[in-house]
């Protein structure tokens, strides 16, 4: 998930009247954030910081990753003045498949609890499934993420998904992962008191996207019918670059298919995937205990 998009050092830089990844639309304001599956590493925190409010942080080994490089930074990150995009990488279908998925679900849920807790933070952290694959939810894939959101709520946390916003064709007519998840929630219902999933939606199609700058489109642009209240981060721009989805993106992209993050030099360690949030901590993970 968080390393996929296009863009150059120079299209970053163009912030306009931004200052430190900060945009305004209408009464409310845009924040810029940055997600990658491996650690940035600790000396290109504070150049970072001057582009973006929130990183995200894994809980567990990112997609494809053997490790996980996260672990014990968040007292790092919060020093620099970081917010949290907190993630927690979920199961594919293939690993789903013949097995017993709301049980899965809700053991990895419970892992994810007390992942977040071993990190610092606070009981009631909002914890973002990725769930990459994309498209209307297959059963096994239902099953598996209520069953792990409802463990999340019941360990105390909130729950949330990082889910495709991005519309694809479904029978006679279309759908994408973060609508089919908010159908399926209403018709599920929820417990008394119980809050409904916080969506993470991808959608690096340009439009809706602007590509790959820091400034920022609003919140509200990237919806395509999901509910408006349940969206709260949208990344807009992935490392390296999809191009079936962000070829008719601005010629705002490196030739190498990358955003990289400005003021430090393109490496490895320095292109990221863009969101932008109405909150500077979307996981609200600044709280909790320091270690």
């Amino acid at each position: 998930m968080a390393t996929r998009l296009a863009g150059t050092l120079a299209a970053l830089m163009l912030l306009g009247a931004c200052s430190a990844g900060e945009a305004q639309s209408a009464s409310r304001h845009a924040y810029a954030g940055f997600d990658r599956n491996d650690y940035p590493g600790d000396a290109e925190l504070a150049a970072l910081r001057k582009s973006f409010y929130y990183s995200s942080y894994w809980l567990n080994n990112p997609p494809g990753e053997l490790g996980n490089s996260w672990a014990g930074k968040r007292a790092l990150l919060r020093r620099n003045g970081f917010g949290f995009l907190v993630l927690f990488n979920g199961r594919t279908y293939k690993e789903l498949k013949g097995d017993d998925a709301a049980q899965l679900g809700t053991a990895d849920g419970k892992a994810a609890v007390a992942a977040a807790a071993r990190e610092g933070f606070a009981a009631k952290v909002v914890i973002f499934l990725d769930q990459e694959e994309g498209g209307r939810l297959l059963a096994e894939q239902a099953a598996y993420l209520f069953a792990w959101a409802d463990a999340v709520r019941k360990g105390g946390a909130r729950a949330g998904v990082y889910c495709s916003g991005i519309d694809v064709p479904d029978g006679s007519g279309t759908i994408n992962t973060a609508r089919d998840i908010v159908e399926r929630e209403k018709k599920r219902g929820l417990s008394k008191g119980a809050e409904g999933l916080r969506l993470w939606i991808a959608n690096d199609q340009c439009p809706p996207s602007p590509g790959c700058t820091l400034a920022l489109p609003p919140l509200s642009k990237g919806l395509s019918g999901e509910d408006e209240n349940a969206v709260v981060v949208w990344q807009y721009a992935q490392s390296p670059r999809r191009g079936q989805f962000s070829a008719g993106c601005p010629a705002n992209q490196a030739t190498n298919g990358k955003c990289y993050a400005p003021g430090l030099a393109q490496s490895a360690e320095t292109f990221v995937d863009l969101n932008t949030a109405d909150s500077a901590d979307p996981s609200e993970g600044r709280s909790g205990a320091e270690k």
